[in-house]
């Protein structure tokens, strides 16, 4: 007879197919191998699935078990919310995984953390850079909230503008680049470019080629971080957000300065799923990162 399934065995199967392995679910969720060895026999049988298969050393999820993940973990969510609607902050104990770009992360990290940390010390911020700005990952449950760039994707993702960023040139606080530099200014100097796809061209070489001139790009980063900390030691141009190089410039011995071309601003955005909405926790999570900005 088949067994019948439960919220444990489903928070079993979460755990099998994060990590991959019954010794890693064990721990997780605080049970014993042989009990975790169980509840997966239970799992194949209930679902009629091996769910998880040798694969070398390791084990692997079987084309069944990746396509049930996400809606088990949808269903773990809700129940949760159910469940946690008069929810106590100061005993909330959950991992947040937040995709972020590199250069908001610099500026939020911090304030996020320790604002998160104050009212609930259970929490855990994992944050995890960009890699594609996919929307399974939303979906799926593996992120809980993307912050950074870009227009809303799909109906079930909701969106909320954070701020908005402007680009500024960073450069050494010894460089002979002057406080307003022109624009022929800029180009008697060598940039440095930050693009996570490796592009050494953007807006402001729009606006150079519009004024007749074109600068020389030396070198070409994949975080406006790295950026920064290129600049700091060479003679370079740096172009990065405002907020990253008002928070860090100083200590890096670096000015920075207003471009002198109108480029365009970037909104930065904060994204969830719709199923998280109305989680309370998320929902407490989503505000304090709003007010840790301001």
């Amino acid at each position: 007879m088949s067994d019948q399934l439960d919220l444990n065995l489903l928070r079993v199967f979460d755990a099998l197919l994060r990590d991959g392995s019954v010794t890693a679910a064990a721990e997780r969720l605080h049970l014993s191998i042989p009990a975790t060895s169980r509840a997966l026999g239970r799992l194949r049988r209930a679902m009629g699935d091996p769910i998880l298969v040798r694969a070398g050393r390791g084990m692997a999820p079987t084309p069944f078990a990746l396509r049930t993940a996400p809606r088990v973990r949808s269903l773990l969510e809700e129940a949760a919310a159910l469940v946690n609607a008069e929810f106590s902050l100061a005993g909330l104990e959950r991992a947040f995984t937040i995709r972020i770009n590199d250069g908001v992360a610099a500026t939020l990290a911090t304030a996020a953390v320790e604002a998160t940390s104050a009212a609930a010390p259970g929490v855990t911020l994992r944050f995890v850079s960009e890699g594609t700005e996919s929307s399974e990952a939303l979906r799926d449950g593996s992120v809980d909230l993307d912050i950074g760039a870009g227009e809303p994707s799909a109906p079930d993702i909701h969106t909320a503008e954070l701020y908005r960023e402007r680009l500024v040139g960073v450069v050494r606080a010894d460089s002979p680049l002057g406080r307003r530099p022109t624009m022929a200014g800029l180009c008697r100097h060598p940039h440095v470019s930050a693009s996570r796809r490796g592009r050494a061209r953007g807006p402001l070489d729009e606006a150079l080629a519009a004024a007749g001139l074109r600068r020389h790009v030396a070198a070409v980063v994949p975080t406006s971080a790295l950026a920064l900390l290129l600049v700091a030691s060479s003679g370079y141009v740096g172009l990065v957000p405002q907020r990253l190089a008002e928070e860090h410039g100083t200590a890096l011995g670096l000015r920075w300065f207003p471009v002198p071309a109108k480029l365009p601003e970037v909104a930065v955005r904060l994204s969830w799923h719709a199923r998280l909405d109305a989680d309370p926790a998320q929902r407490w999570l989503r505000d304090t990162i709003r007010t840790a900005l301001h």
